[in-house]
This record gives structure tokens, C-alpha cells and sequence, in this order.
């Protein structure tokens, strides 16, 4: 008999089984993206488990539901990428839907969930059983629509509408993260009342169950391994000259993608003077020999998590001046005497006015926060410096499930380096676990 193309174009490995150690199927031909070979190879020596993903799914999407039956709310509209990826773990174009939002998710509080997606691809949502309804036509933004944007984004409105009577009833309480403005009139013209969606999605995200734990846990891994290859990289080839940023920077690039992760979202590597003040991103500078070199991943990696770690390195022959070995030792105090308050219980109003005192010639050009959140990408909770507390923005207190990204710029004015530091930090029940071991350059410590 004859058998399809679609029969024959399905390659299953014998030897690994019908799955992989995630779950997800082990088809080489899969539309699902995820880790490569060398990222489960590496994570199965480290004695690392990869995450469940059925339940890692089904988890976010039943927090998602039980935030909006809390709150009283209908539906919870999404065309953020990151929170769709939260709601559906369905990629399409990550990077170009943040800017050209063409996508969008519905969650009704009853735990319906719609996805709509692009006319051409709605294969890409199929392997996630959650989504019980695919449309088309959430795309109401100008360089698509034209000078019809406000009809096509009524007719959206309309499909909202239908959603929601059927699974909503009389709720008009919809939730919205991200929208365009004719969108935002149009829901409003169809009698909803529009409420701010990112209070419940940042909420939501901010708790990690054990499957996302256990993904960071392996993107981490992936991440480190990546920045192991850059600083080898760095260290072989800057002492003979000719390497800049770009050069480095595109090492990790390199690594990330390897393992099967996704982007990285700043260029922020900067060598020699060009690290102060900070916020330099990475360019042509060919960096020299006994310099330094600082960095922030900002990457989002394997699973769509973001490892978000900083280092700093002496790169030469000779020692590092005393200014820097002091301003290394100083980073290190910040970010260890601020990581040892994190806690459940803790509130961000005691992280923010406790710990330690940065010295005067640093405060000017201190890092924007103490800490941050981070899942997906950079998360809510922010926890500022006292000179940037704001009554009643973040009152709030640690909870177990949260990561914490614990920061330390010291940077000094009018000086020629700067000196980056950050970790990711778990909290834990009883206190919290640093999720970083990468280690710290031992000659700025003043060791080597």
C-alpha cells in the first residue's frame, strides 16, 4: 500500500524511546523547539533532571485561571509574547510578535483558553492539548492593516464578545496586558471593562512551581556552559590581539543557541574604559591585553528562561590595579550581605532600606536596583535603591517560588572600570538557594 509523505517524514530515535527526557517528543522533524542533544547531554552528566513539561503546563495554566476567579475576573487577554509563552508554551517569532503583535491569547476564568495565531502556522499551537480553540485575526497593528486598523480590530472585539458570553457569561471584567489603541477602544465600545492584565501576569509569574524550578535550573546549566566557552575563548585569542566585543559577545550567542536557547535581550559587554559608565553595549573595540571585561547574560535561554548573571574578568599578564581588586572585593560584599536577607517573609521595603551601604565614590552611578525578578525575562518584583522607594509601589513580601536576580554595579565616577556582578537566586521555604556557580574571577579578588 502507499504510505503519505507526512507518514514518512516522522524519524523517531530507537534507541532513546517515543520521548525525550522532558517529555516532548523525541521526532526529529518536530514542530515543538527546545533543547538540542548537547544540552541533554550535558545536563545528564551534571545529574540535572529536565522539567515535565505536560506538567509544567498545565500548572501556569491553572495559576493563571484560579488569579482570575480570585479577582473576580472574566477573561484574561494576552498579546505580550512572554506571557503567551507563560499561558500556552507556543512560540512563533518571538522577537518580531514583540514589536508587530499579531498574536493573542484568550483565558476565560472557567480555564477555556484561545489562542489566536497566524494565518499560516497554526500548527505551531496544536501539541499543547490546553489550548482548546485556534482562530486567526488578532492582527490590528498599521504596517498590516493599514487605514482598516480600527475596522479589523473591532472585528477582533466581536470574536472576544462571542468568547466570553460562552465562558464568561455577564463577567465584562477582561484583563488586558498589551494592546493597541483601537484595540483597547474596541473592547471598550463592545461594553467590557478593561483592567490592567499585567498585575495579574507579573503576580502569576513571580511564583515558580517544580517543573519551571527545574527548567531554570537546566537553562542555568546551559548558560553557564555557554560562558565557560566565552571566557575561554576570550582568554585564548585577546592577549594576541585583533578580538572585539562583538567577537566575545558572539560567543555566547553561540553556546545559547547550540543548547536550544532563544535570544539575548541587550548587547550589554563592555572592555577597558568603555565599562564605565556602564550601559556601554558591546561594539568594534578591540579589546587589548590586561584589561577588563564586564557582562549581564540577559539571556533567555533553553524553555524560554532567562538566565540573567554578570561577571567581570582580568584579562592579561599582569596583575589587576589595586582600585579594581578593591572595587571586585566591595561588589562581592553587596551582593553576599543583600543575598543573605532573602528569606520568605522578607518584605521588599526591608531589602530595599537593609543590607549593605554602598561607599560614596560608587553611589552616584550605582545599578538601577538592588534586585529584580526573573522567569521568562526580567520579572516583577523590583526591589529599588532608598533614593528610588516609592510609597506603596511594592509593598509586598518574599514568598517561597520566587527567583531573585541580586545586583552589584560598582562603578566608581569618573573612573576608567567598572565592576558588574549579579546571581540568581531561588527562595526557598526556609530561605533561599543561589542558582548560580559561576565562579568569580580569583585575580580581581586579589587571590591569584
Amino acid at each position: 500500500m502507499s504510505i503519505s509523505y507526512a507518514e514518512t517524514r516522522r524519524k523517531i530515535d530507537p534507541a532513546r524511546g517515543e520521548r525525550l527526557g522532558d517529555g516532548s517528543p523525541n521526532d526529529n522533524d518536530r514542530v515543538e523547539i527546545g533543547p538540542t542533544q548537547l544540552a541533554f547531554a550535558e545536563w545528564q552528566a551534571a545529574g540535572l533532571v529536565p522539567p515535565d513539561l505536560d506538567a509544567m503546563r498545565r500548572w501556569r495554566w491553572q495559576r493563571l485561571t484560579q488569579a482570575l476567579v480570585e479577582r473576580d475576573i472574566g477573561g484574561l487577554l494576552m498579546f505580550d509574547p512572554l506571557n503567551i509563552r507563560y499561558a500556552t508554551d507556543t512560540t512563533n517569532m518571538q522577537l518580531w510578535n514583540s514589536h508587530n503583535p499579531f498574536r493573542a491569547c484568550l483565558l476565560c476564568a472557567d480555564g477555556h483558553m484561545l489562542m489566536w495565531e497566524y494565518k499560516n502556522s497554526p500548527f505551531l499551537v496544536t501539541f499543547n492539548p490546553l489550548v482548546a480553540e485556534l482562530r486567526s485575526g488578532a492582527s490590528f497593528f498599521y504596517n498590516v492593516c493599514g487605514d482598516r486598523t480600527a475596522q479589523d480590530a473591532g472585528a477582533f472585539a466581536a470574536q472576544v464578545t462571542e468568547v466570553m458570553a460562552a465562558h464568561a457569561g455577564s463577567n465584562r471584567r477582561l484583563a488586558v496586558d498589551k494592546i493597541m489603541v483601537h484595540g483597547l477602544r474596541a473592547l471598550e465600545a463592545a461594553g467590557f471593562e478593561v483592567l490592567e492584565g499585567e498585575v495579574v501576569t507579573e503576580r502569576t509569574r513571580a511564583i515558580k512551581g517544580p517543573e519551571d524550578i527545574a527548567a531554570m535550573r537546566c537553562a542555568h546549566h546551559a548558560c553557564e556552559a555557554a560562558i565557560a566557552e566565552m571566557e575561554a575563548f576570550t582568554r585564548a585569542h585577546v592577549p594576541g590581539g585583533g578580538v572585539s566585543e562583538d567577537d566575545i559577545w558572539a560567543e555566547l550567542h553561540k553556546g545559547n543557541i547550540r543548547r536550544g536557547g532563544e535570544w539575548i535581550e541587550t548587547r550589554l559587554l563592555a572592555s577597558g574604559p568603555r565599562t564605565n559608565p556602564w550601559f556601554q553595549e558591546c561594539g568594534p573595540r578591540l579589546m587589548q591585553n590586561n584589561e577588563i571585561v564586564a557582562f549581564d547574560t540577559d539571556l533567555i535561554g533553553c524553555y524560554g528562561i532567562c538566565i540573567d548573571i554578570s561577571r567581570t574578568w582580568w584579562v592579561g599578564d599582569q596583575r589587576p590595579t589595586t582600585a579594581m581588586i578593591s572595587a571586585m572585593q566591595h561588589a562581592r560584599d553587596h551582593i553576599d550581605t543583600n543575598m543573605a536577607m532573602l528569606k520568605p517573609g522578607v518584605t521588599i521595603r526591608e531589602l530595599t532600606f537593609g543590607g549593605h551601604q554602598l561607599e560614596d565614590r560608587y553611589w552616584k552611578q550605582k545599578y538601577s536596583c538592588k534586585m529584580h525578578g526573573v522567569g521568562l525575562c526580567d520579572e516583577w518584583p523590583f526591589v529599588p535603591y532608598p533614593d528610588g522607594w516609592v510609597d506603596g509601589a511594592f509593598e509586598v513580601a518574599l514568598e517561597p517560588g520566587m527567583v531573585l536576580c541580586v545586583e552589584a554595579l560598582v562603578s566608581p565616577e569618573g573612573g576608567d572600570f567598572s565592576i558588574k556582578l549579579e546571581d540568581q537566586v531561588l527562595i526557598t521555604e526556609n530561605g533561599h538557594e543561589n542558582l548560580t556557580r559561576y565562579p568569580f574571577d580569583p585575580r580581581l579578588m586579589g587571590m591569584a
